[in-house]
């Protein structure tokens, strides 16, 4: 049996970090069954970060690492049409979300702004967690930030950088239809992960603010919204 282990909900949708979301839309879109555990503690994963997979006891950690090991051994035929060019370009996706993480999560996380709403719904929807966890939590995130880089941005240097990558995906996600055409790869999967992740929440992010105003991402996220939460 395959279980996919993630993060917990939040603002209605199934995991709220992008790459546990990608991992989800991904394997409901290819029509894979699978068990759901939620975990806040990564210590037992692969690298110690979520989301893994235990795929009949063999562990598999990384979103992309996932993906393209469900895709081989289920033999699955989600990305089965697509050309190398179009191949080329969800590398491209999978590195500009790679970027745009760590913007969603500094205006979690980082931003005084923000971190109390973040705080306050991560404790309403979760009885299991206090706001001393929290803030531990939070001060691991903030040297990660200062490793990755992110943290030593000011806010709106940072902001620029993750409104540049929502604009790209603006530019290039179609108003009718899916990134490669009327039926969803794993790319459609990869940006509802991410793009879910700011849409529904109520936060007013300026990642948010901008987000709600780009008609075709809103109706992409919804159409892959309405599919995986109803399957």
């Amino acid at each position: 049996m395959l279980t996919l282990y993630s993060y917990p909900t939040l603002f209605g949708v199934a995991d709220n970090n992008g790459y546990g979301l990608k991992v989800f839309a991904f394997l409901k879109l290819a029509g894979v069954s699978f068990q759901h555990e939620h975990l806040f503690d990564a210590s037992a994963a692969p690298r110690g970060q979520l989301p893994y997979i235990n795929d009949d006891g063999v562990a598999v950690g990384d979103s992309d690492a996932i993906l393209a090991h469900l895709s081989t051994s289920r033999q699955l035929t989600i990305d089965a049409g697509l050309t190398a060019t179009e191949r080329d370009q969800n590398l491209l996706f999978s590195r500009l979300l790679d970027d745009l993480y760590w913007v969603m999560s500094f205006s979690r996380w980082k931003d005084e702004r923000f971190w109390p709403a973040f705080r306050d719904a991560l404790l309403a929807e979760h009885s299991s967690l206090d706001a001393a966890g929290l803030d531990r939590a939070r001060q691991y995130n903030f040297q990660r930030y200062a490793a990755q880089g992110i943290g030593r941005f000011e806010p709106a240097a940072a902001y620029a950088r993750g409104l540049d990558d929502l604009a790209l995906l603006a530019r290039r996600v179609p108003p009718e239809a899916f990134v490669h055409g009327h039926l969803p790869t794993s790319a459609d999967a990869a940006i509802y992960g991410f793009l879910a992740n700011i849409y529904f929440s109520p936060i007013p992010t300026p990642l948010k603010l901008f987000l709600v105003e780009q008609p075709n991402l809103v109706k992409h996220c919804e159409t892959i919204h309405g599919t995986v939460m109803q399957q």
